[in-house]
C-alpha cells in the first residue's frame, strides 16, 4: 500500500515528490498549505514510508497513488512525481479537478527533437546506482540545486528530506529512472482538459527552459509560470513565491 499522509482542511491538494526522494521534500511550504488546503503528501512505491514497489510502468505507478486518495483533487508533481501526476489526470479524470506540474517534462531524457537529460548522464546514474547509491542520490541532488543562487542551501535541505524517512528501495531508484528515460506523455498532453498550470525554474539543467515553449504548443490551453532564479526545487528555493502562486491557481479551480 502506498503511505499518504492527510493534513490540514480546505480544498483537497495531492503532493507527489520526485526521484530519490519522499513526501517530507515538501516540508518548507506543507503548513503554510495546510492552512488553507487538505494536503495528501503522497510517497512513491518503494520511496519513504511506502514499502512496496509496482511494475515498472507509469500506468501502474499512477495507479497505486490514485487509488489511495479518498476524494477529488488537484495534483501537484514535482519532477517525476509530474509524470506520475500527468498519468493519473489521463487515466482517472474523475479524480483530477485541477493539474500542476512543477520542473516536470512529459519527456525527461533528450533525443534530437527535444531537449532534457542527456543519455550518457542517465547511463551514468544507471551504473552508479549499482555500486554506490549513496553517492547517486547525492550526485543527483547536487544537480536538481545546480544554477540556483541558494544551490548549498538546497541541497542540504534535500539531504535532509532523506535522513528522516526510510532510504528508497534501490529497485524503486532504478525503476524510477527508466521512467525518467522512457515515458513520454507528449502526445498525451492534449487529452488533458483539467486545468492546467506548469511551474518552472529558469536555471533548471533538467528540465532545459528550451522545453517551456515546446509545451506550450503541445498544451496551449495550460498556464505557466516561471521562476527565473530557480533551478529544479522553486518550492525550497523560492517558497513563498511558490506557495502564492498554488494559492492563486487553487482559487481558480
Amino acid at each position: 500500500m502506498v503511505h499518504v499522509e492527510k493534513i490540514g482542511q480546505g480544498p483537497a491538494l495531492v503532493l507527489v515528490h520526485g526521484w530519490g526522494l519522499n513526501s517530507g521534500v515538501w516540508a518548507q511550504v506543507q503548513m503554510s498549505l495546510a492552512e488553507n488546503f487538505t494536503l495528501y503528501c503522497v510517497d512513491l512505491p518503494g520511496f519513504g514510508h511506502s514499502e512496496q514497489r509496482v511494475n515498472s510502468n507509469i500506468e501502474a505507478w499512477a495507479k497505486s497513488v490514485a487509488q489511495v486518495i479518498e476524494e477529488p483533487a488537484v495534483w501537484l508533481g514535482w519532477s517525476l512525481g509530474g509524470l506520475v501526476a500527468t498519468q493519473v489526470a489521463l487515466d482517472f479524470p474523475q479524480q483530477v479537478k485541477g493539474l500542476i506540474t512543477v520542473a516536470s517534462s512529459p519527456r525527461f531524457s533528450e533525443n534530437t527533437q527535444w531537449p532534457g537529460i542527456k543519455s550518457e548522464v542517465m547511463t551514468m546514474f544507471t551504473k552508479q546506482l549499482a555500486t554506490d547509491f549513496s553517492l547517486t542520490l547525492e550526485r543527483f541532488l547536487a544537480i536538481q540545486a545546480m544554477g540556483s543562487d541558494s544551490a548549498k542551501r538546497d541541497i542540504k535541505a534535500l539531504k535532509a528530506v532523506l535522513d528522516e524517512r526510510p532510504l528508497p528501495q534501490q529497485q524503486s531508484l532504478h525503476d524510477g529512472l527508466l521512467l525518467l528515460n522512457d515515458v513520454d506523455l507528449r502526445e498525451a498532453l492534449k487529452n488533458i482538459e483539467q486545468p492546467f498550470l506548469r511551474i518552472y525554474g529558469r536555471l533548471d539543467s533538467l528540465v532545459p527552459s528550451k522545453v517551456i515553449s515546446l509545451v506550450d504548443e503541445l498544451s496551449p490551453k495550460s498556464e505557466k509560470v516561471i521562476f527565473k532564479k530557480a533551478s529544479h526545487a522553486p518550492f525550497i528555493s523560492h517558497g513563498d513565491e511558490f506557495i502564492a502562486v498554488i494559492k492563486d491557481f487553487m482559487a481558480a479551480v
